[in-house]
């Protein structure tokens, strides 16, 4: 039996959960998107089955046209304003979880960095994980 992860919004209002071995990747964003919509140097994502996740709660969206094109719905607390999840568009059966949202993330270990050619020099990739200037190949 699969360890059910958990997380939620900073008020509650919004809660989700899904299993531990659903999870299809971890990684660290660092695109000019995601330095605004986190209010730092990236975003640390885990990429998880829509099919695979249960929520509570709704979620406000805010969609933007990404720099190649891709449609990218940041979804957030309507109450509290934390970042959950996101969903790309052309992507519509994958979410990527909010690291910092999460209950317990001491799991989580990130396998690469991408747009990292947007990456601030105070919150430069990490060294140790391969990185890519754009977008990942999926």
């Amino acid at each position: 039996m699969s360890q059910v992860e958990a997380g939620g919004c900073l008020c509650g209002e919004v809660r989700y959960s899904f299993p531990r071995d659903a999870v299809i990747s971890s990684f660290h964003c660092h695109c000019t998107d995601c330095q605004k919509s986190t209010g730092c140097g990236k975003a640390s994502l885990v990429m998880v089955p829509t099919a695979a996740i249960a929520t509570e709660g709704e979620l406000k969206g805010y969609t933007v046209t990404g720099t190649e094109g891709a449609t990218v719905s940041r979804g957030f607390c309507s109450n509290c304003g934390s970042p959950v999840m996101s969903q790309v568009a052309e992507m519509p059966d994958i979410r990527m979880i909010k690291v910092g949202s999460l209950e317990d993330s001491s799991w989580v270990s990130p396998v690469f960095s991408c747009w990292t050619s947007s990456a601030q020099t105070w919150s430069p990739a990490d060294a140790s994980l391969p990185t890519m200037e754009n977008n990942p190949e999926l």
